[in-house]
């Protein structure tokens, strides 16, 4: 009978799993089972599952054969739950059903087992399992030789039946199961009370994809002769499983069985491959995970992978994953924002910059495409240190204005992707979309909008310049090396141009080794007001030009011209958007950023329209209220503290 648990405790996590990884762990847990334990098992069921039921309850109404499972099967099945229609049809269920019924037949031995057989014989081998005493589930089972195969071959086909329904989505009879869920059999573990499954998480979690290539503002930029190369972004914070054990408090709304990394690896996987990006931005990547399990499956769906560990004793990065048979690499850029002596500059995040160029289909003739530059980063979390996620920000901004910067002086098209960790309309959000901000003097903490600390007696405050020259980075957000001119040979000045400074206070003072003549080099040039305040104006030029990278002006500029492709705010709903949610408080701090046309500025804000890079659709975000009816994030449906972000876009494509 344990071999019949066996049989179904695996067949429901190789359908959650792909990994084969999975075959090692059943395969090492079976055979411990002895006699005397099937014994014990049978004669459990027999006292839990007859005994102590009513006669009218005995043999069950919806034909359904009631075992009793060992705790450790209902950790690893308690939520994974399909259609009972799905189960009827199941070869593997129906033979699982089958080995329990032989071995409850020649377990049997004494008058009452021999009366619960018979009464179990009566019923059709293809029956649902379900555990005695709870609520009738079925196991998943793989519905393609794929699934069990890998993470690659999970076939996509088989979601066919809506795009925002994915195979991973819980979905039970709603005949037979009660509004609230039985208790978790797990000694020690929090309760867990999820939504009621009359209501399917699908259906509450439920995301549309909005088209916008069909808004006229986009048909008046596109001509229907224009061809575009189309692609898709997703940026997505997957949480590192090292993060979920060093802050359980975090998860206290979360049944333990859903933040195992062997339940979630399967629905992070699956949900990529459903949604079938061809540029991969994620977050929160730890080093062991990516190497011996994600890259090795993205590989194999056709990705190429780079990845970036956070410094120090981190364990977890940035990965930035493309489709090799739609980009080819131009050049990649890992960045560390640590600095060693520098306090605006001593936290372990990184980023990485690609730039990438676009593969054409056969057949286009000479044609070509812009290239690509795409930029991930996961941005320091404390909300008291706004100064270092400015100053973090910086320096990913300095890097993109070099790799995307052409011959020309103009960028290629930018994709910026990641956890800011800042809410929209803060002043580091308002920075990267309006390319400008003066933050002299401002409260460290309102940097990022994440928190109010006004009410605290001493707040840090940001203080020009908010870092040193030797940064080598200008105020304009560009490295310094690129913004100075190159030397060729001795520099030549015109006379024009040194007669501006015949007046100036060096020019006026009389060298020690000069030799004196009375009437030549003994009188002290004097300038008139006109001469003085001219010379004053080109001094005051000279320094505005200064390639120091001084901030004294307490201004900060880039030019990138990025815009956002999410509003932040659902009108439909009246509600803003979020990404994350914290503690059960809601917030956006996932982004995906792209270069856009400016056309005006309005109150501070500056407006874009679609440039080289059009914005097609994206996948909507979900407000609190629907989150918290799904009781937060992680939950059963989603592996992750945060939403997937999803955005399509086109290239111009343009004649040679």
């Amino acid at each position: 009978m344990t071999d019949a648990f066996f049989t179904c405790q695996k067949n429901v996590l190789l359908a959650k799993s792909p990994s084969a990884q999975i075959e090692g762990v059943f395969a090492a847990t079976t055979g411990r089972s002895v006699p005397e334990e099937q014994e014990a098992l049978l004669q459990q069921w027999l006292e839990e599952g007859v005994g102590n039921l009513p006669a009218s309850e005995r043999v069950p109404s919806v034909r359904k054969v009631s075992v009793t499972l060992t705790s450790d099967w209902l950790e690893g099945s308690e939520l994974l739950m399909t259609s009972l229609s799905d189960l009827n049809t199941s070869p593997e269920v129906t033979r699982c059903a089958d080995q329990q019924l032989s071995e409850l037949n020649t377990l049997a031995s004494s008058e009452l087992q021999d009366h619960a057989v018979a009464e179990l014989a009566r019923l059709p081998a293809e029956e649902t399992v379900t555990v005695a005493g709870s609520v009738p589930r079925a196991a998943v089972v793989p519905q393609t030789d794929h699934q069990a195969a890998g993470c690659a071959g999970i076939n996509v086909e088989v979601l066919n039946d809506d795009p925002a329904v994915l195979a991973w989505s819980l979905a039970c009879d709603a005949e037979t199961v009660p509004p609230v869920l039985s208790a978790s059999p797990i000694q020690d573990a929090v309760p867990f009370y999820p939504v009621s499954t009359e209501v399917p998480y699908h259906e509450i979690l439920w995301r549309d994809w909005e088209d916008l290539s069909v808004q006229p503002c986009v048909l008046e930029q596109v001509s229907k002769s224009t061809p575009l190369f189309e692609f898709r972004v997703m940026s997505y914070n997957i949480l590192a499983q090292d993060l979920v054990e060093q802050g359980l408090d975090l998860y206290v709304h979360c049944h333990p069985d859903i933040l195992n990394w062997n339940y979630r690896l399967p629905n992070l996987l699956q949900e990529i491959q459903h949604w079938d990006p061809d540029v991969l931005c994620l977050q929160e990547v730890q080093e062991n995970h990516y190497w011996e399990q994600l890259e090795p499956t993205f590989k194999e769906m056709g990705f190429a992978c780079f990845y970036k560990r956070r410094t120090g004793t981190k364990t977890d990065g940035c990965a930035v994953c493309y489709k090799h048979s739609r980009f080819q690499l131009i050049s990649l850029s890992p960045i560390e924002y640590f600095r060693p002596g520098l306090d605006i500059l001593n936290r372990d995040n990184v980023g990485l910059v690609l730039l990438l160029q676009p593969v054409l289909p056969e057949g286009l003739g000479l044609k070509a495409v812009s290239p690509l530059c795409v930029a991930n980063t996961h941005v320091l979390f404390n909300p008291r240190r706004g100064d270092i996620k400015l100053a973090q920000v910086a320096l990913l901004l300095a890097e993109i204005d070099k790799i995307a910067r052409t011959t020309e002086g103009s960028y290629y098209p930018v994709i910026l992707c990641g956890d800011l960790n800042s809410v929209p309309d803060s002043p580091l959000y308002k920075f990267i979309r309006n390319g400008e901000l003066s933050y002299h003097g401002m409260p460290a903490w309102k940097v990022s909008g994440q928190e109010d600390f006004s009410q605290q007696l001493y707040s840090r405050k940001l203080l020009a310049p908010l870092w040193p020259s030797s940064l080598g980075v200008t105020d304009k957000c560009q490295y310094v090396t690129m913004c100075q001119p190159k030397k060729l040979g001795r520099r030549e000045y015109s006379r024009d141009f040194l007669l501006q400074f015949r007046f100036c206070d060096v020019a006026c003072e009389r060298p020690p080794q000069l030799v004196l003549l009375e009437g030549v080099t003994d009188v002290k040039p004097v300038a008139s007001a006109r001469e003085r305040s001219a010379v004053t104006a080109v001094l005051k030029r000279h320094n505005s030009l200064s390639f120091l990278g001084k901030q004294c002006s307490g201004v900060i500029q880039h030019g990138l011209n990025l815009t956002s492709v999410y509003s932040h705010f659902l009108p439909h709903r009246g509600r803003p958007e979020v990404t994350t949610m914290p503690m059960g408080l809601g917030a956006t701090v996932d982004y995906i950023f792209y270069s856009a046309e400016p056309v005006e500025n309005k109150a501070g804000r500056r407006l874009y329209k679609d440039g080289t890079l059009k914005l097609l659709g994206r996948l909507s975000l979900l407000s609190e209220d629907v989150l918290l009816m799904a009781n937060g994030l992680p939950n059963p449906f989603c592996s992750s503290d945060h939403l997937c972000l999803l955005a399509s876009f086109g290239l111009e494509i343009s004649s040679l």
